[in-house]
């Protein structure tokens, strides 16, 4: 099938865009696009129309309002296909499983899921936050996004890796594992992690094998 080149621009514009939390200029727009900039203010005033995108006072562009909306809708789709590998994920590490996503400078749990054998289990509620930079959803989280000089260690271990390991971070004795969900230019507006969480007799190893696989299923139901 032939590709729409014009809606393909917008589309790739949107994830240039979504790689750049501080907005962008046109001029740079234009450059990552290797198109002209006449072509690139189109582009933005259609976005800037859906509300996809919106341009600061100083000129940069950002992703707009409307994006949230996107994400509202994925959300569902989102929620009836990641339950039953998360279950799944939960019984194979006997750990409990989750699936996290970004909220401003926040890590907050959609799913999750408990194994139904475990003796002691680690509190892990929908709806629980904490910051992006420390727990390993929050990393998983912030090692999808580009590369910067304020990335932590721990970020850029879970880069090289492919998944985060942390060891008590966010509760004494528990060891969490997790591998981010997407790149978070492929779906702009929303940035997810997966993972499982247990205390120390966790085999990390064999858990982290786990959860990448759980993530590759679950990219491709999603697909």
């Amino acid at each position: 099938m032939s590709q729409l080149q014009t809606l393909d621009r917008g589309l790739h514009a949107l994830r240039i865009i979504a790689r750049h939390p501080g907005g962008l200029s046109i001029a740079e727009l234009a450059e990552a696009l290797g198109i002209n900039r006449a072509i690139v203010y189109r582009i933005v005033a259609t976005l800037e129309a859906n509300a996809l995108a919106y341009r600061r006072e100083d000129g940069a562009i950002c992703l707009g309002g409307g994006i949230l909306g996107l994400a509202a809708q994925f959300e569902p789709q989102l929620r009836s296909v990641a339950e039953p590998l998360l279950r799944r994920l939960a019984r194979e590490t006997n750990a409990t499983a989750y699936l996290s996503a970004a909220q401003g400078d926040e890590c907050v749990a959609l799913m999750v899921a408990e194994p139904e054998e475990a003796l002691l289990r680690v509190g892990y509620r929908v709806g629980s936050r904490h910051p992006l930079t420390i727990g390993a959803a929050g990393i998983a989280i912030l090692s999808a996004r580009p590369e910067s000089e304020s990335d932590s260690d721990a970020v850029r271990d879970a880069r090289r890796q492919g998944y985060s390991i942390t060891r008590g971070q966010l509760q004494r004795g528990a060891v969490g594992v997790a591998c981010p969900l997407c790149d978070p230019a492929s779906r702009p507006g929303f940035e997810g992690s997966v993972g499982v969480v247990a205390l120390d007799d966790l085999n990390a190893d064999a858990a982290a094998s786990a959860v990448q696989a759980c993530v590759k299923r679950l990219n491709g139901l999603l697909a």
